[in-house]
C-alpha cells in the first residue's frame, strides 16, 4: 500500500516532476528543483525513504544502512558542503571524526590515513622511508585527476549541440589518467608493493580493486577525504528528514512502498509513471534515480527500448560487487566500549589486493579479502542521546551473489534454514576478525544481523545485489550514455550511475540533472 513520508500527504494526481528513487540523487535533484519551484513527487518502493541513506531499526537499535563517512564537509567552502547546506537550508550537522579517519590493517601491521593533505604524506613517509617521491607524485596525481573531472562532468549537462563544438577538449584531459588502471597509474611511481597496496586500502569504498578500476575513481575517493570524514548528527536518517520540508514546501511529497511498474511514453515523451497498483501520476518531467540497468530493463516500455536500442546500452555495462553487512547491536556506550570512530580497513598479507579477491571468488571459505568495520554510534554524537548505554558496528565484506544465487526468487526474511545458515556462518567470520581487533567487545554483543546480497536486492531493487550500481572499469567513463539526458524526451536520470560510486558523486549528479533539464547554471547557485 503507497504510504507517505509524512503523514497525511496532499497527493495530487499531476506534478511538474516525478523522481523514482529516493537515494542521495534524487533527494538532492527534488530538492533542487523545489527551490526552481517546482512540484516535485518522489516514489520509493522501500518501505522507508533515502536509499543507501536511509537507517532501519531493530531490538533497540539503529543502523546506518549505506552512509559511514562523508569526506569534505568539514571545508565550509567546499562543493560537498554548500551542495548538502543548499538542499537542507543549513539543517544538515555534522561530526569531525578526529584526526586518523580510515586505518589500514594488513596482517599485524596498520597505517592510519590521517587528515590534511601535509600530514597524510608526512605520515605515509614515515611509514615508507625512501618512498618520499613517490608518495608526492600520487598526490600530484589524485589532484590532477579530480580537477580534470570537473568539466568532464560539467560537459555530461550541457546541451547536446555545445557538447558536440566544446565536449570533446573538456573530456580529453580527463580521459589520460581514467583509462588507467588504479594499479597501473600507482606502480608508474612506486615498485614497493607494501605502499601500494596501503594506498589503494580504500578500494571497498568504490567496490573494485586496483588492477580492475579506473584511477579516476581512486583518486576521486582518495581525495574526498583528505580533509577528514565527518558523520551526519542524529544519523543519516537526517539526511530526508531535512530534504523533505524543502519538497514539502513547494507542495511536493515523498511516497514509500510505492513501487514503479511502467514510465509512461506517448510519441516518445516522457508523461509519468504507472505505480504497481495500477495508479498513474502524470507530471511534464520524469526523472529515475533507481540506476541505469532497473530504469531500462524494468521501467521502460518495450518498442520503446527497442527503438532506442537501449539493451544494448545496458550490454555494455556491469554491475558493481555485492556485499554482506553484518548490524551488531552492543550493550555499553561507546565510551564504555572503547569503540574508536575511526574506520577499519582489514586485509590478508599473503597477496596483493586481486589476488585476495580472486582466491575468495574461487572459494568463499578462504579469507575475507576485505574486511571493513564502521563505528557509526562513536561517531554520532547524538546517538548516547537517543541510544543511552548502547552501541553500534557495521562490519561489511565482498561476497559473490552466486554464493546466494540458490535463494533467489525466495522471500525475504522466509529464505529457509540452509540460507541461514550460510548467513551465520559469515557473521561468526566477521565477529572474529571484531574480536581480533577489539577483544574489549566480546561478550558485549546483544544483537546482530547479516544483510546479503539478496537483501539489497529486495530493497535496492539491484538485480545481483550491487552496492555501487555500475563497476568502475576505465571503459565505464567512455560510455557518453551516462548522463542525465535519455533519447526519451522529458525523462533523465539522476544518481550514481551517471557521475560515479558514493554518496558525494550522487549529491553533484543532482546538480548535473537539474542543470540539463532546466538549463541553468545550478552550481552557481549552490556557491553563491
Amino acid at each position: 500500500m503507497i504510504q507517505s513520508y509524512k503523514q497525511n500527504p496532499q497527493v495530487q494526481d499531476h506534478y511538474d516532476t516525478i523522481i523514482i528513487g529516493s537515494g542521495m540523487g534524487s533527494l538532492t535533484t527534488g530538492a533542487i528543483l523545489a527551490k526552481e519551484g517546482q512540484k516535485v513527487l518522489i516514489v520509493e518502493r522501500h518501505y522507508t525513504a533515502g536509499g543507501f541513506t536511509h537507517v532501519f531499526k531493530r531490538k533497540g537499535y539503529e543502523w546506518d544502512v549505506g552512509i559511514h563517512y562523508i569526506g569534505e564537509v568539514s571545508r565550509p567552502k567546499s562543493v560537498v558542503k554548500r551542495l548538502f547546506d543548499y538542499i537542507t537550508n543549513g539543517e544538515l550537522k555534522w561530526a569531525d571524526m578526529g584526526e586518523v579517519y580510515d586505518r589500514i590493517i594488513i596482517g599485524d601491521k596498520h597505517y592510519d590515513f590521517v587528515k590534511g593533505v601535509e600530514n597524510f604524506k608526512n605520515k605515509l613517509k614515515q611509514y615508507f622511508p625512501g618512498e618520499e617521491n613517490a608518495i608526492d607524485e600520487y598526490v600530484n596525481l589524485v589532484f590532477k585527476s579530480t580537477k580534470t573531472a570537473q568539466k568532464f562532468y560539467m560537459d555530461k549537462a550541457l546541451p547536446p549541440l555545445v557538447s558536440k563544438v566544446m565536449g570533446s577538449s573538456m573530456r580529453k584531459p580527463f580521459y589520460s589518467l581514467s583509462d588507467k588502471t588504479t594499479y597501473e597509474v600507482i606502480s608508474s611511481l612506486t615498485k614497493n608493493e607494501e605502499l601500494i597496496k596501503v594506498l589503494c586500502g580504500q578500494y571497498g569504498d568504490y567496490g573494485m580493486t586496483p588492477k580492475k578500476s579506473s584511477f579516476a575513481m581512486h583518486a576521486s575517493v582518495a581525495k574526498h577525504y583528505f580533509s577528514g570524514g565527518s558523520f551526519p548528527i542524529g544519523g543519516s536518517s537526517r539526511i530526508v528528514e531535512t530534504v523533505d520540508p524543502i519538497i514539502e514546501a513547494a507542495g511536493g511529497t515523498i511516497l514509500i512502498s510505492a513501487e514503479v511498474d511502467e514510465i509512461i511514453i506517448d510519441n516518445n515523451k516522457a508523461k509519468g509513471v504507472k505505480m504497481a497498483d495500477g495508479r498513474e501520476f502524470t507530471a511534464d518531467n520524469t526523472i529515475s534515480g533507481a540506476g541505469i540497468m532497473a530504469t531500462y530493463n524494468k521501467m521502460m516500455p518495450s518498442e520503446v527500448s527497442q527503438k532506442h536500442k537501449l539493451e544494448e546500452q545496458v550490454e555494455k555495462l556491469e554491475r558493481s560487487v555485492a556485499h554482506a553487512c553484518l548490524y551488531i547491536g552492543l550493550n555499553g556506550s561507546p565510551d564504555e566500549l572503547e569503540l574508536p570512530k575511526t574506520n577499519f580497513w582489514i586485509y590478508p598479507d599473503d597477496l596483493d589486493h586481486d589476488g585476495c579477491v580472486d582466491r575468495y571468488l574461487d572459494d568463499i571459505d578462504q579469507p575475507f579479502p576485505v574486511v571493513y568495520i564502521s563505528f557509526p554510534s562513536a561517531k554520532d554524537p547524538d546517538f548516547t542521546n537517543r541510544y543511552p548505554g548502547k552501541s553500534t558496528i557495521d562490519i561489511i565484506t565482498l561476497v559473490p551473489y552466486e554464493a546466494f544465487e540458490p535463494w533467489s526468487g525466495s522471500r525475504w526474511m522466509k529464505r529457509g534454514e540452509d540460507y541461514d545458515a550460510l548467513k551465520e556462518k559469515i557473521a561468526q567470520r566477521l565477529l572474529a576478525e571484531l574480536y581480533k581487533q577489539l577483544p574489549q567487545v566480546q561478550g558485549k554483543v546483544d544483537h546482530y544481523e547479516l544483510s546479503s546480497p539478496l537483501t539489497t536486492q529486495h530493497f535496492v531493487n539491484y538485480d545481483k545485489g550491487e552496492i555501487y550500481g555500475l563497476e568502475h572499469k576505465p571503459d565505464r567513463f567512455r560510455q557518453r550514455f551516462l548522463q542525465p539526458r535519455t533519447p526519451v524526451k522529458n525523462l533523465y536520470l539522476t544518481g550514481q550511475d551517471i557521475v560515479s560510486a558514493g554518496v558525494a558523486a550522487a549529491l553533484f549528479s543532482g546538480v548535473l540533472t537539474t542543470s540539463a533539464m532546466t538549463g541553468k547554471n545550478i552550481m552557481k547557485k549552490v556557491m553563491a
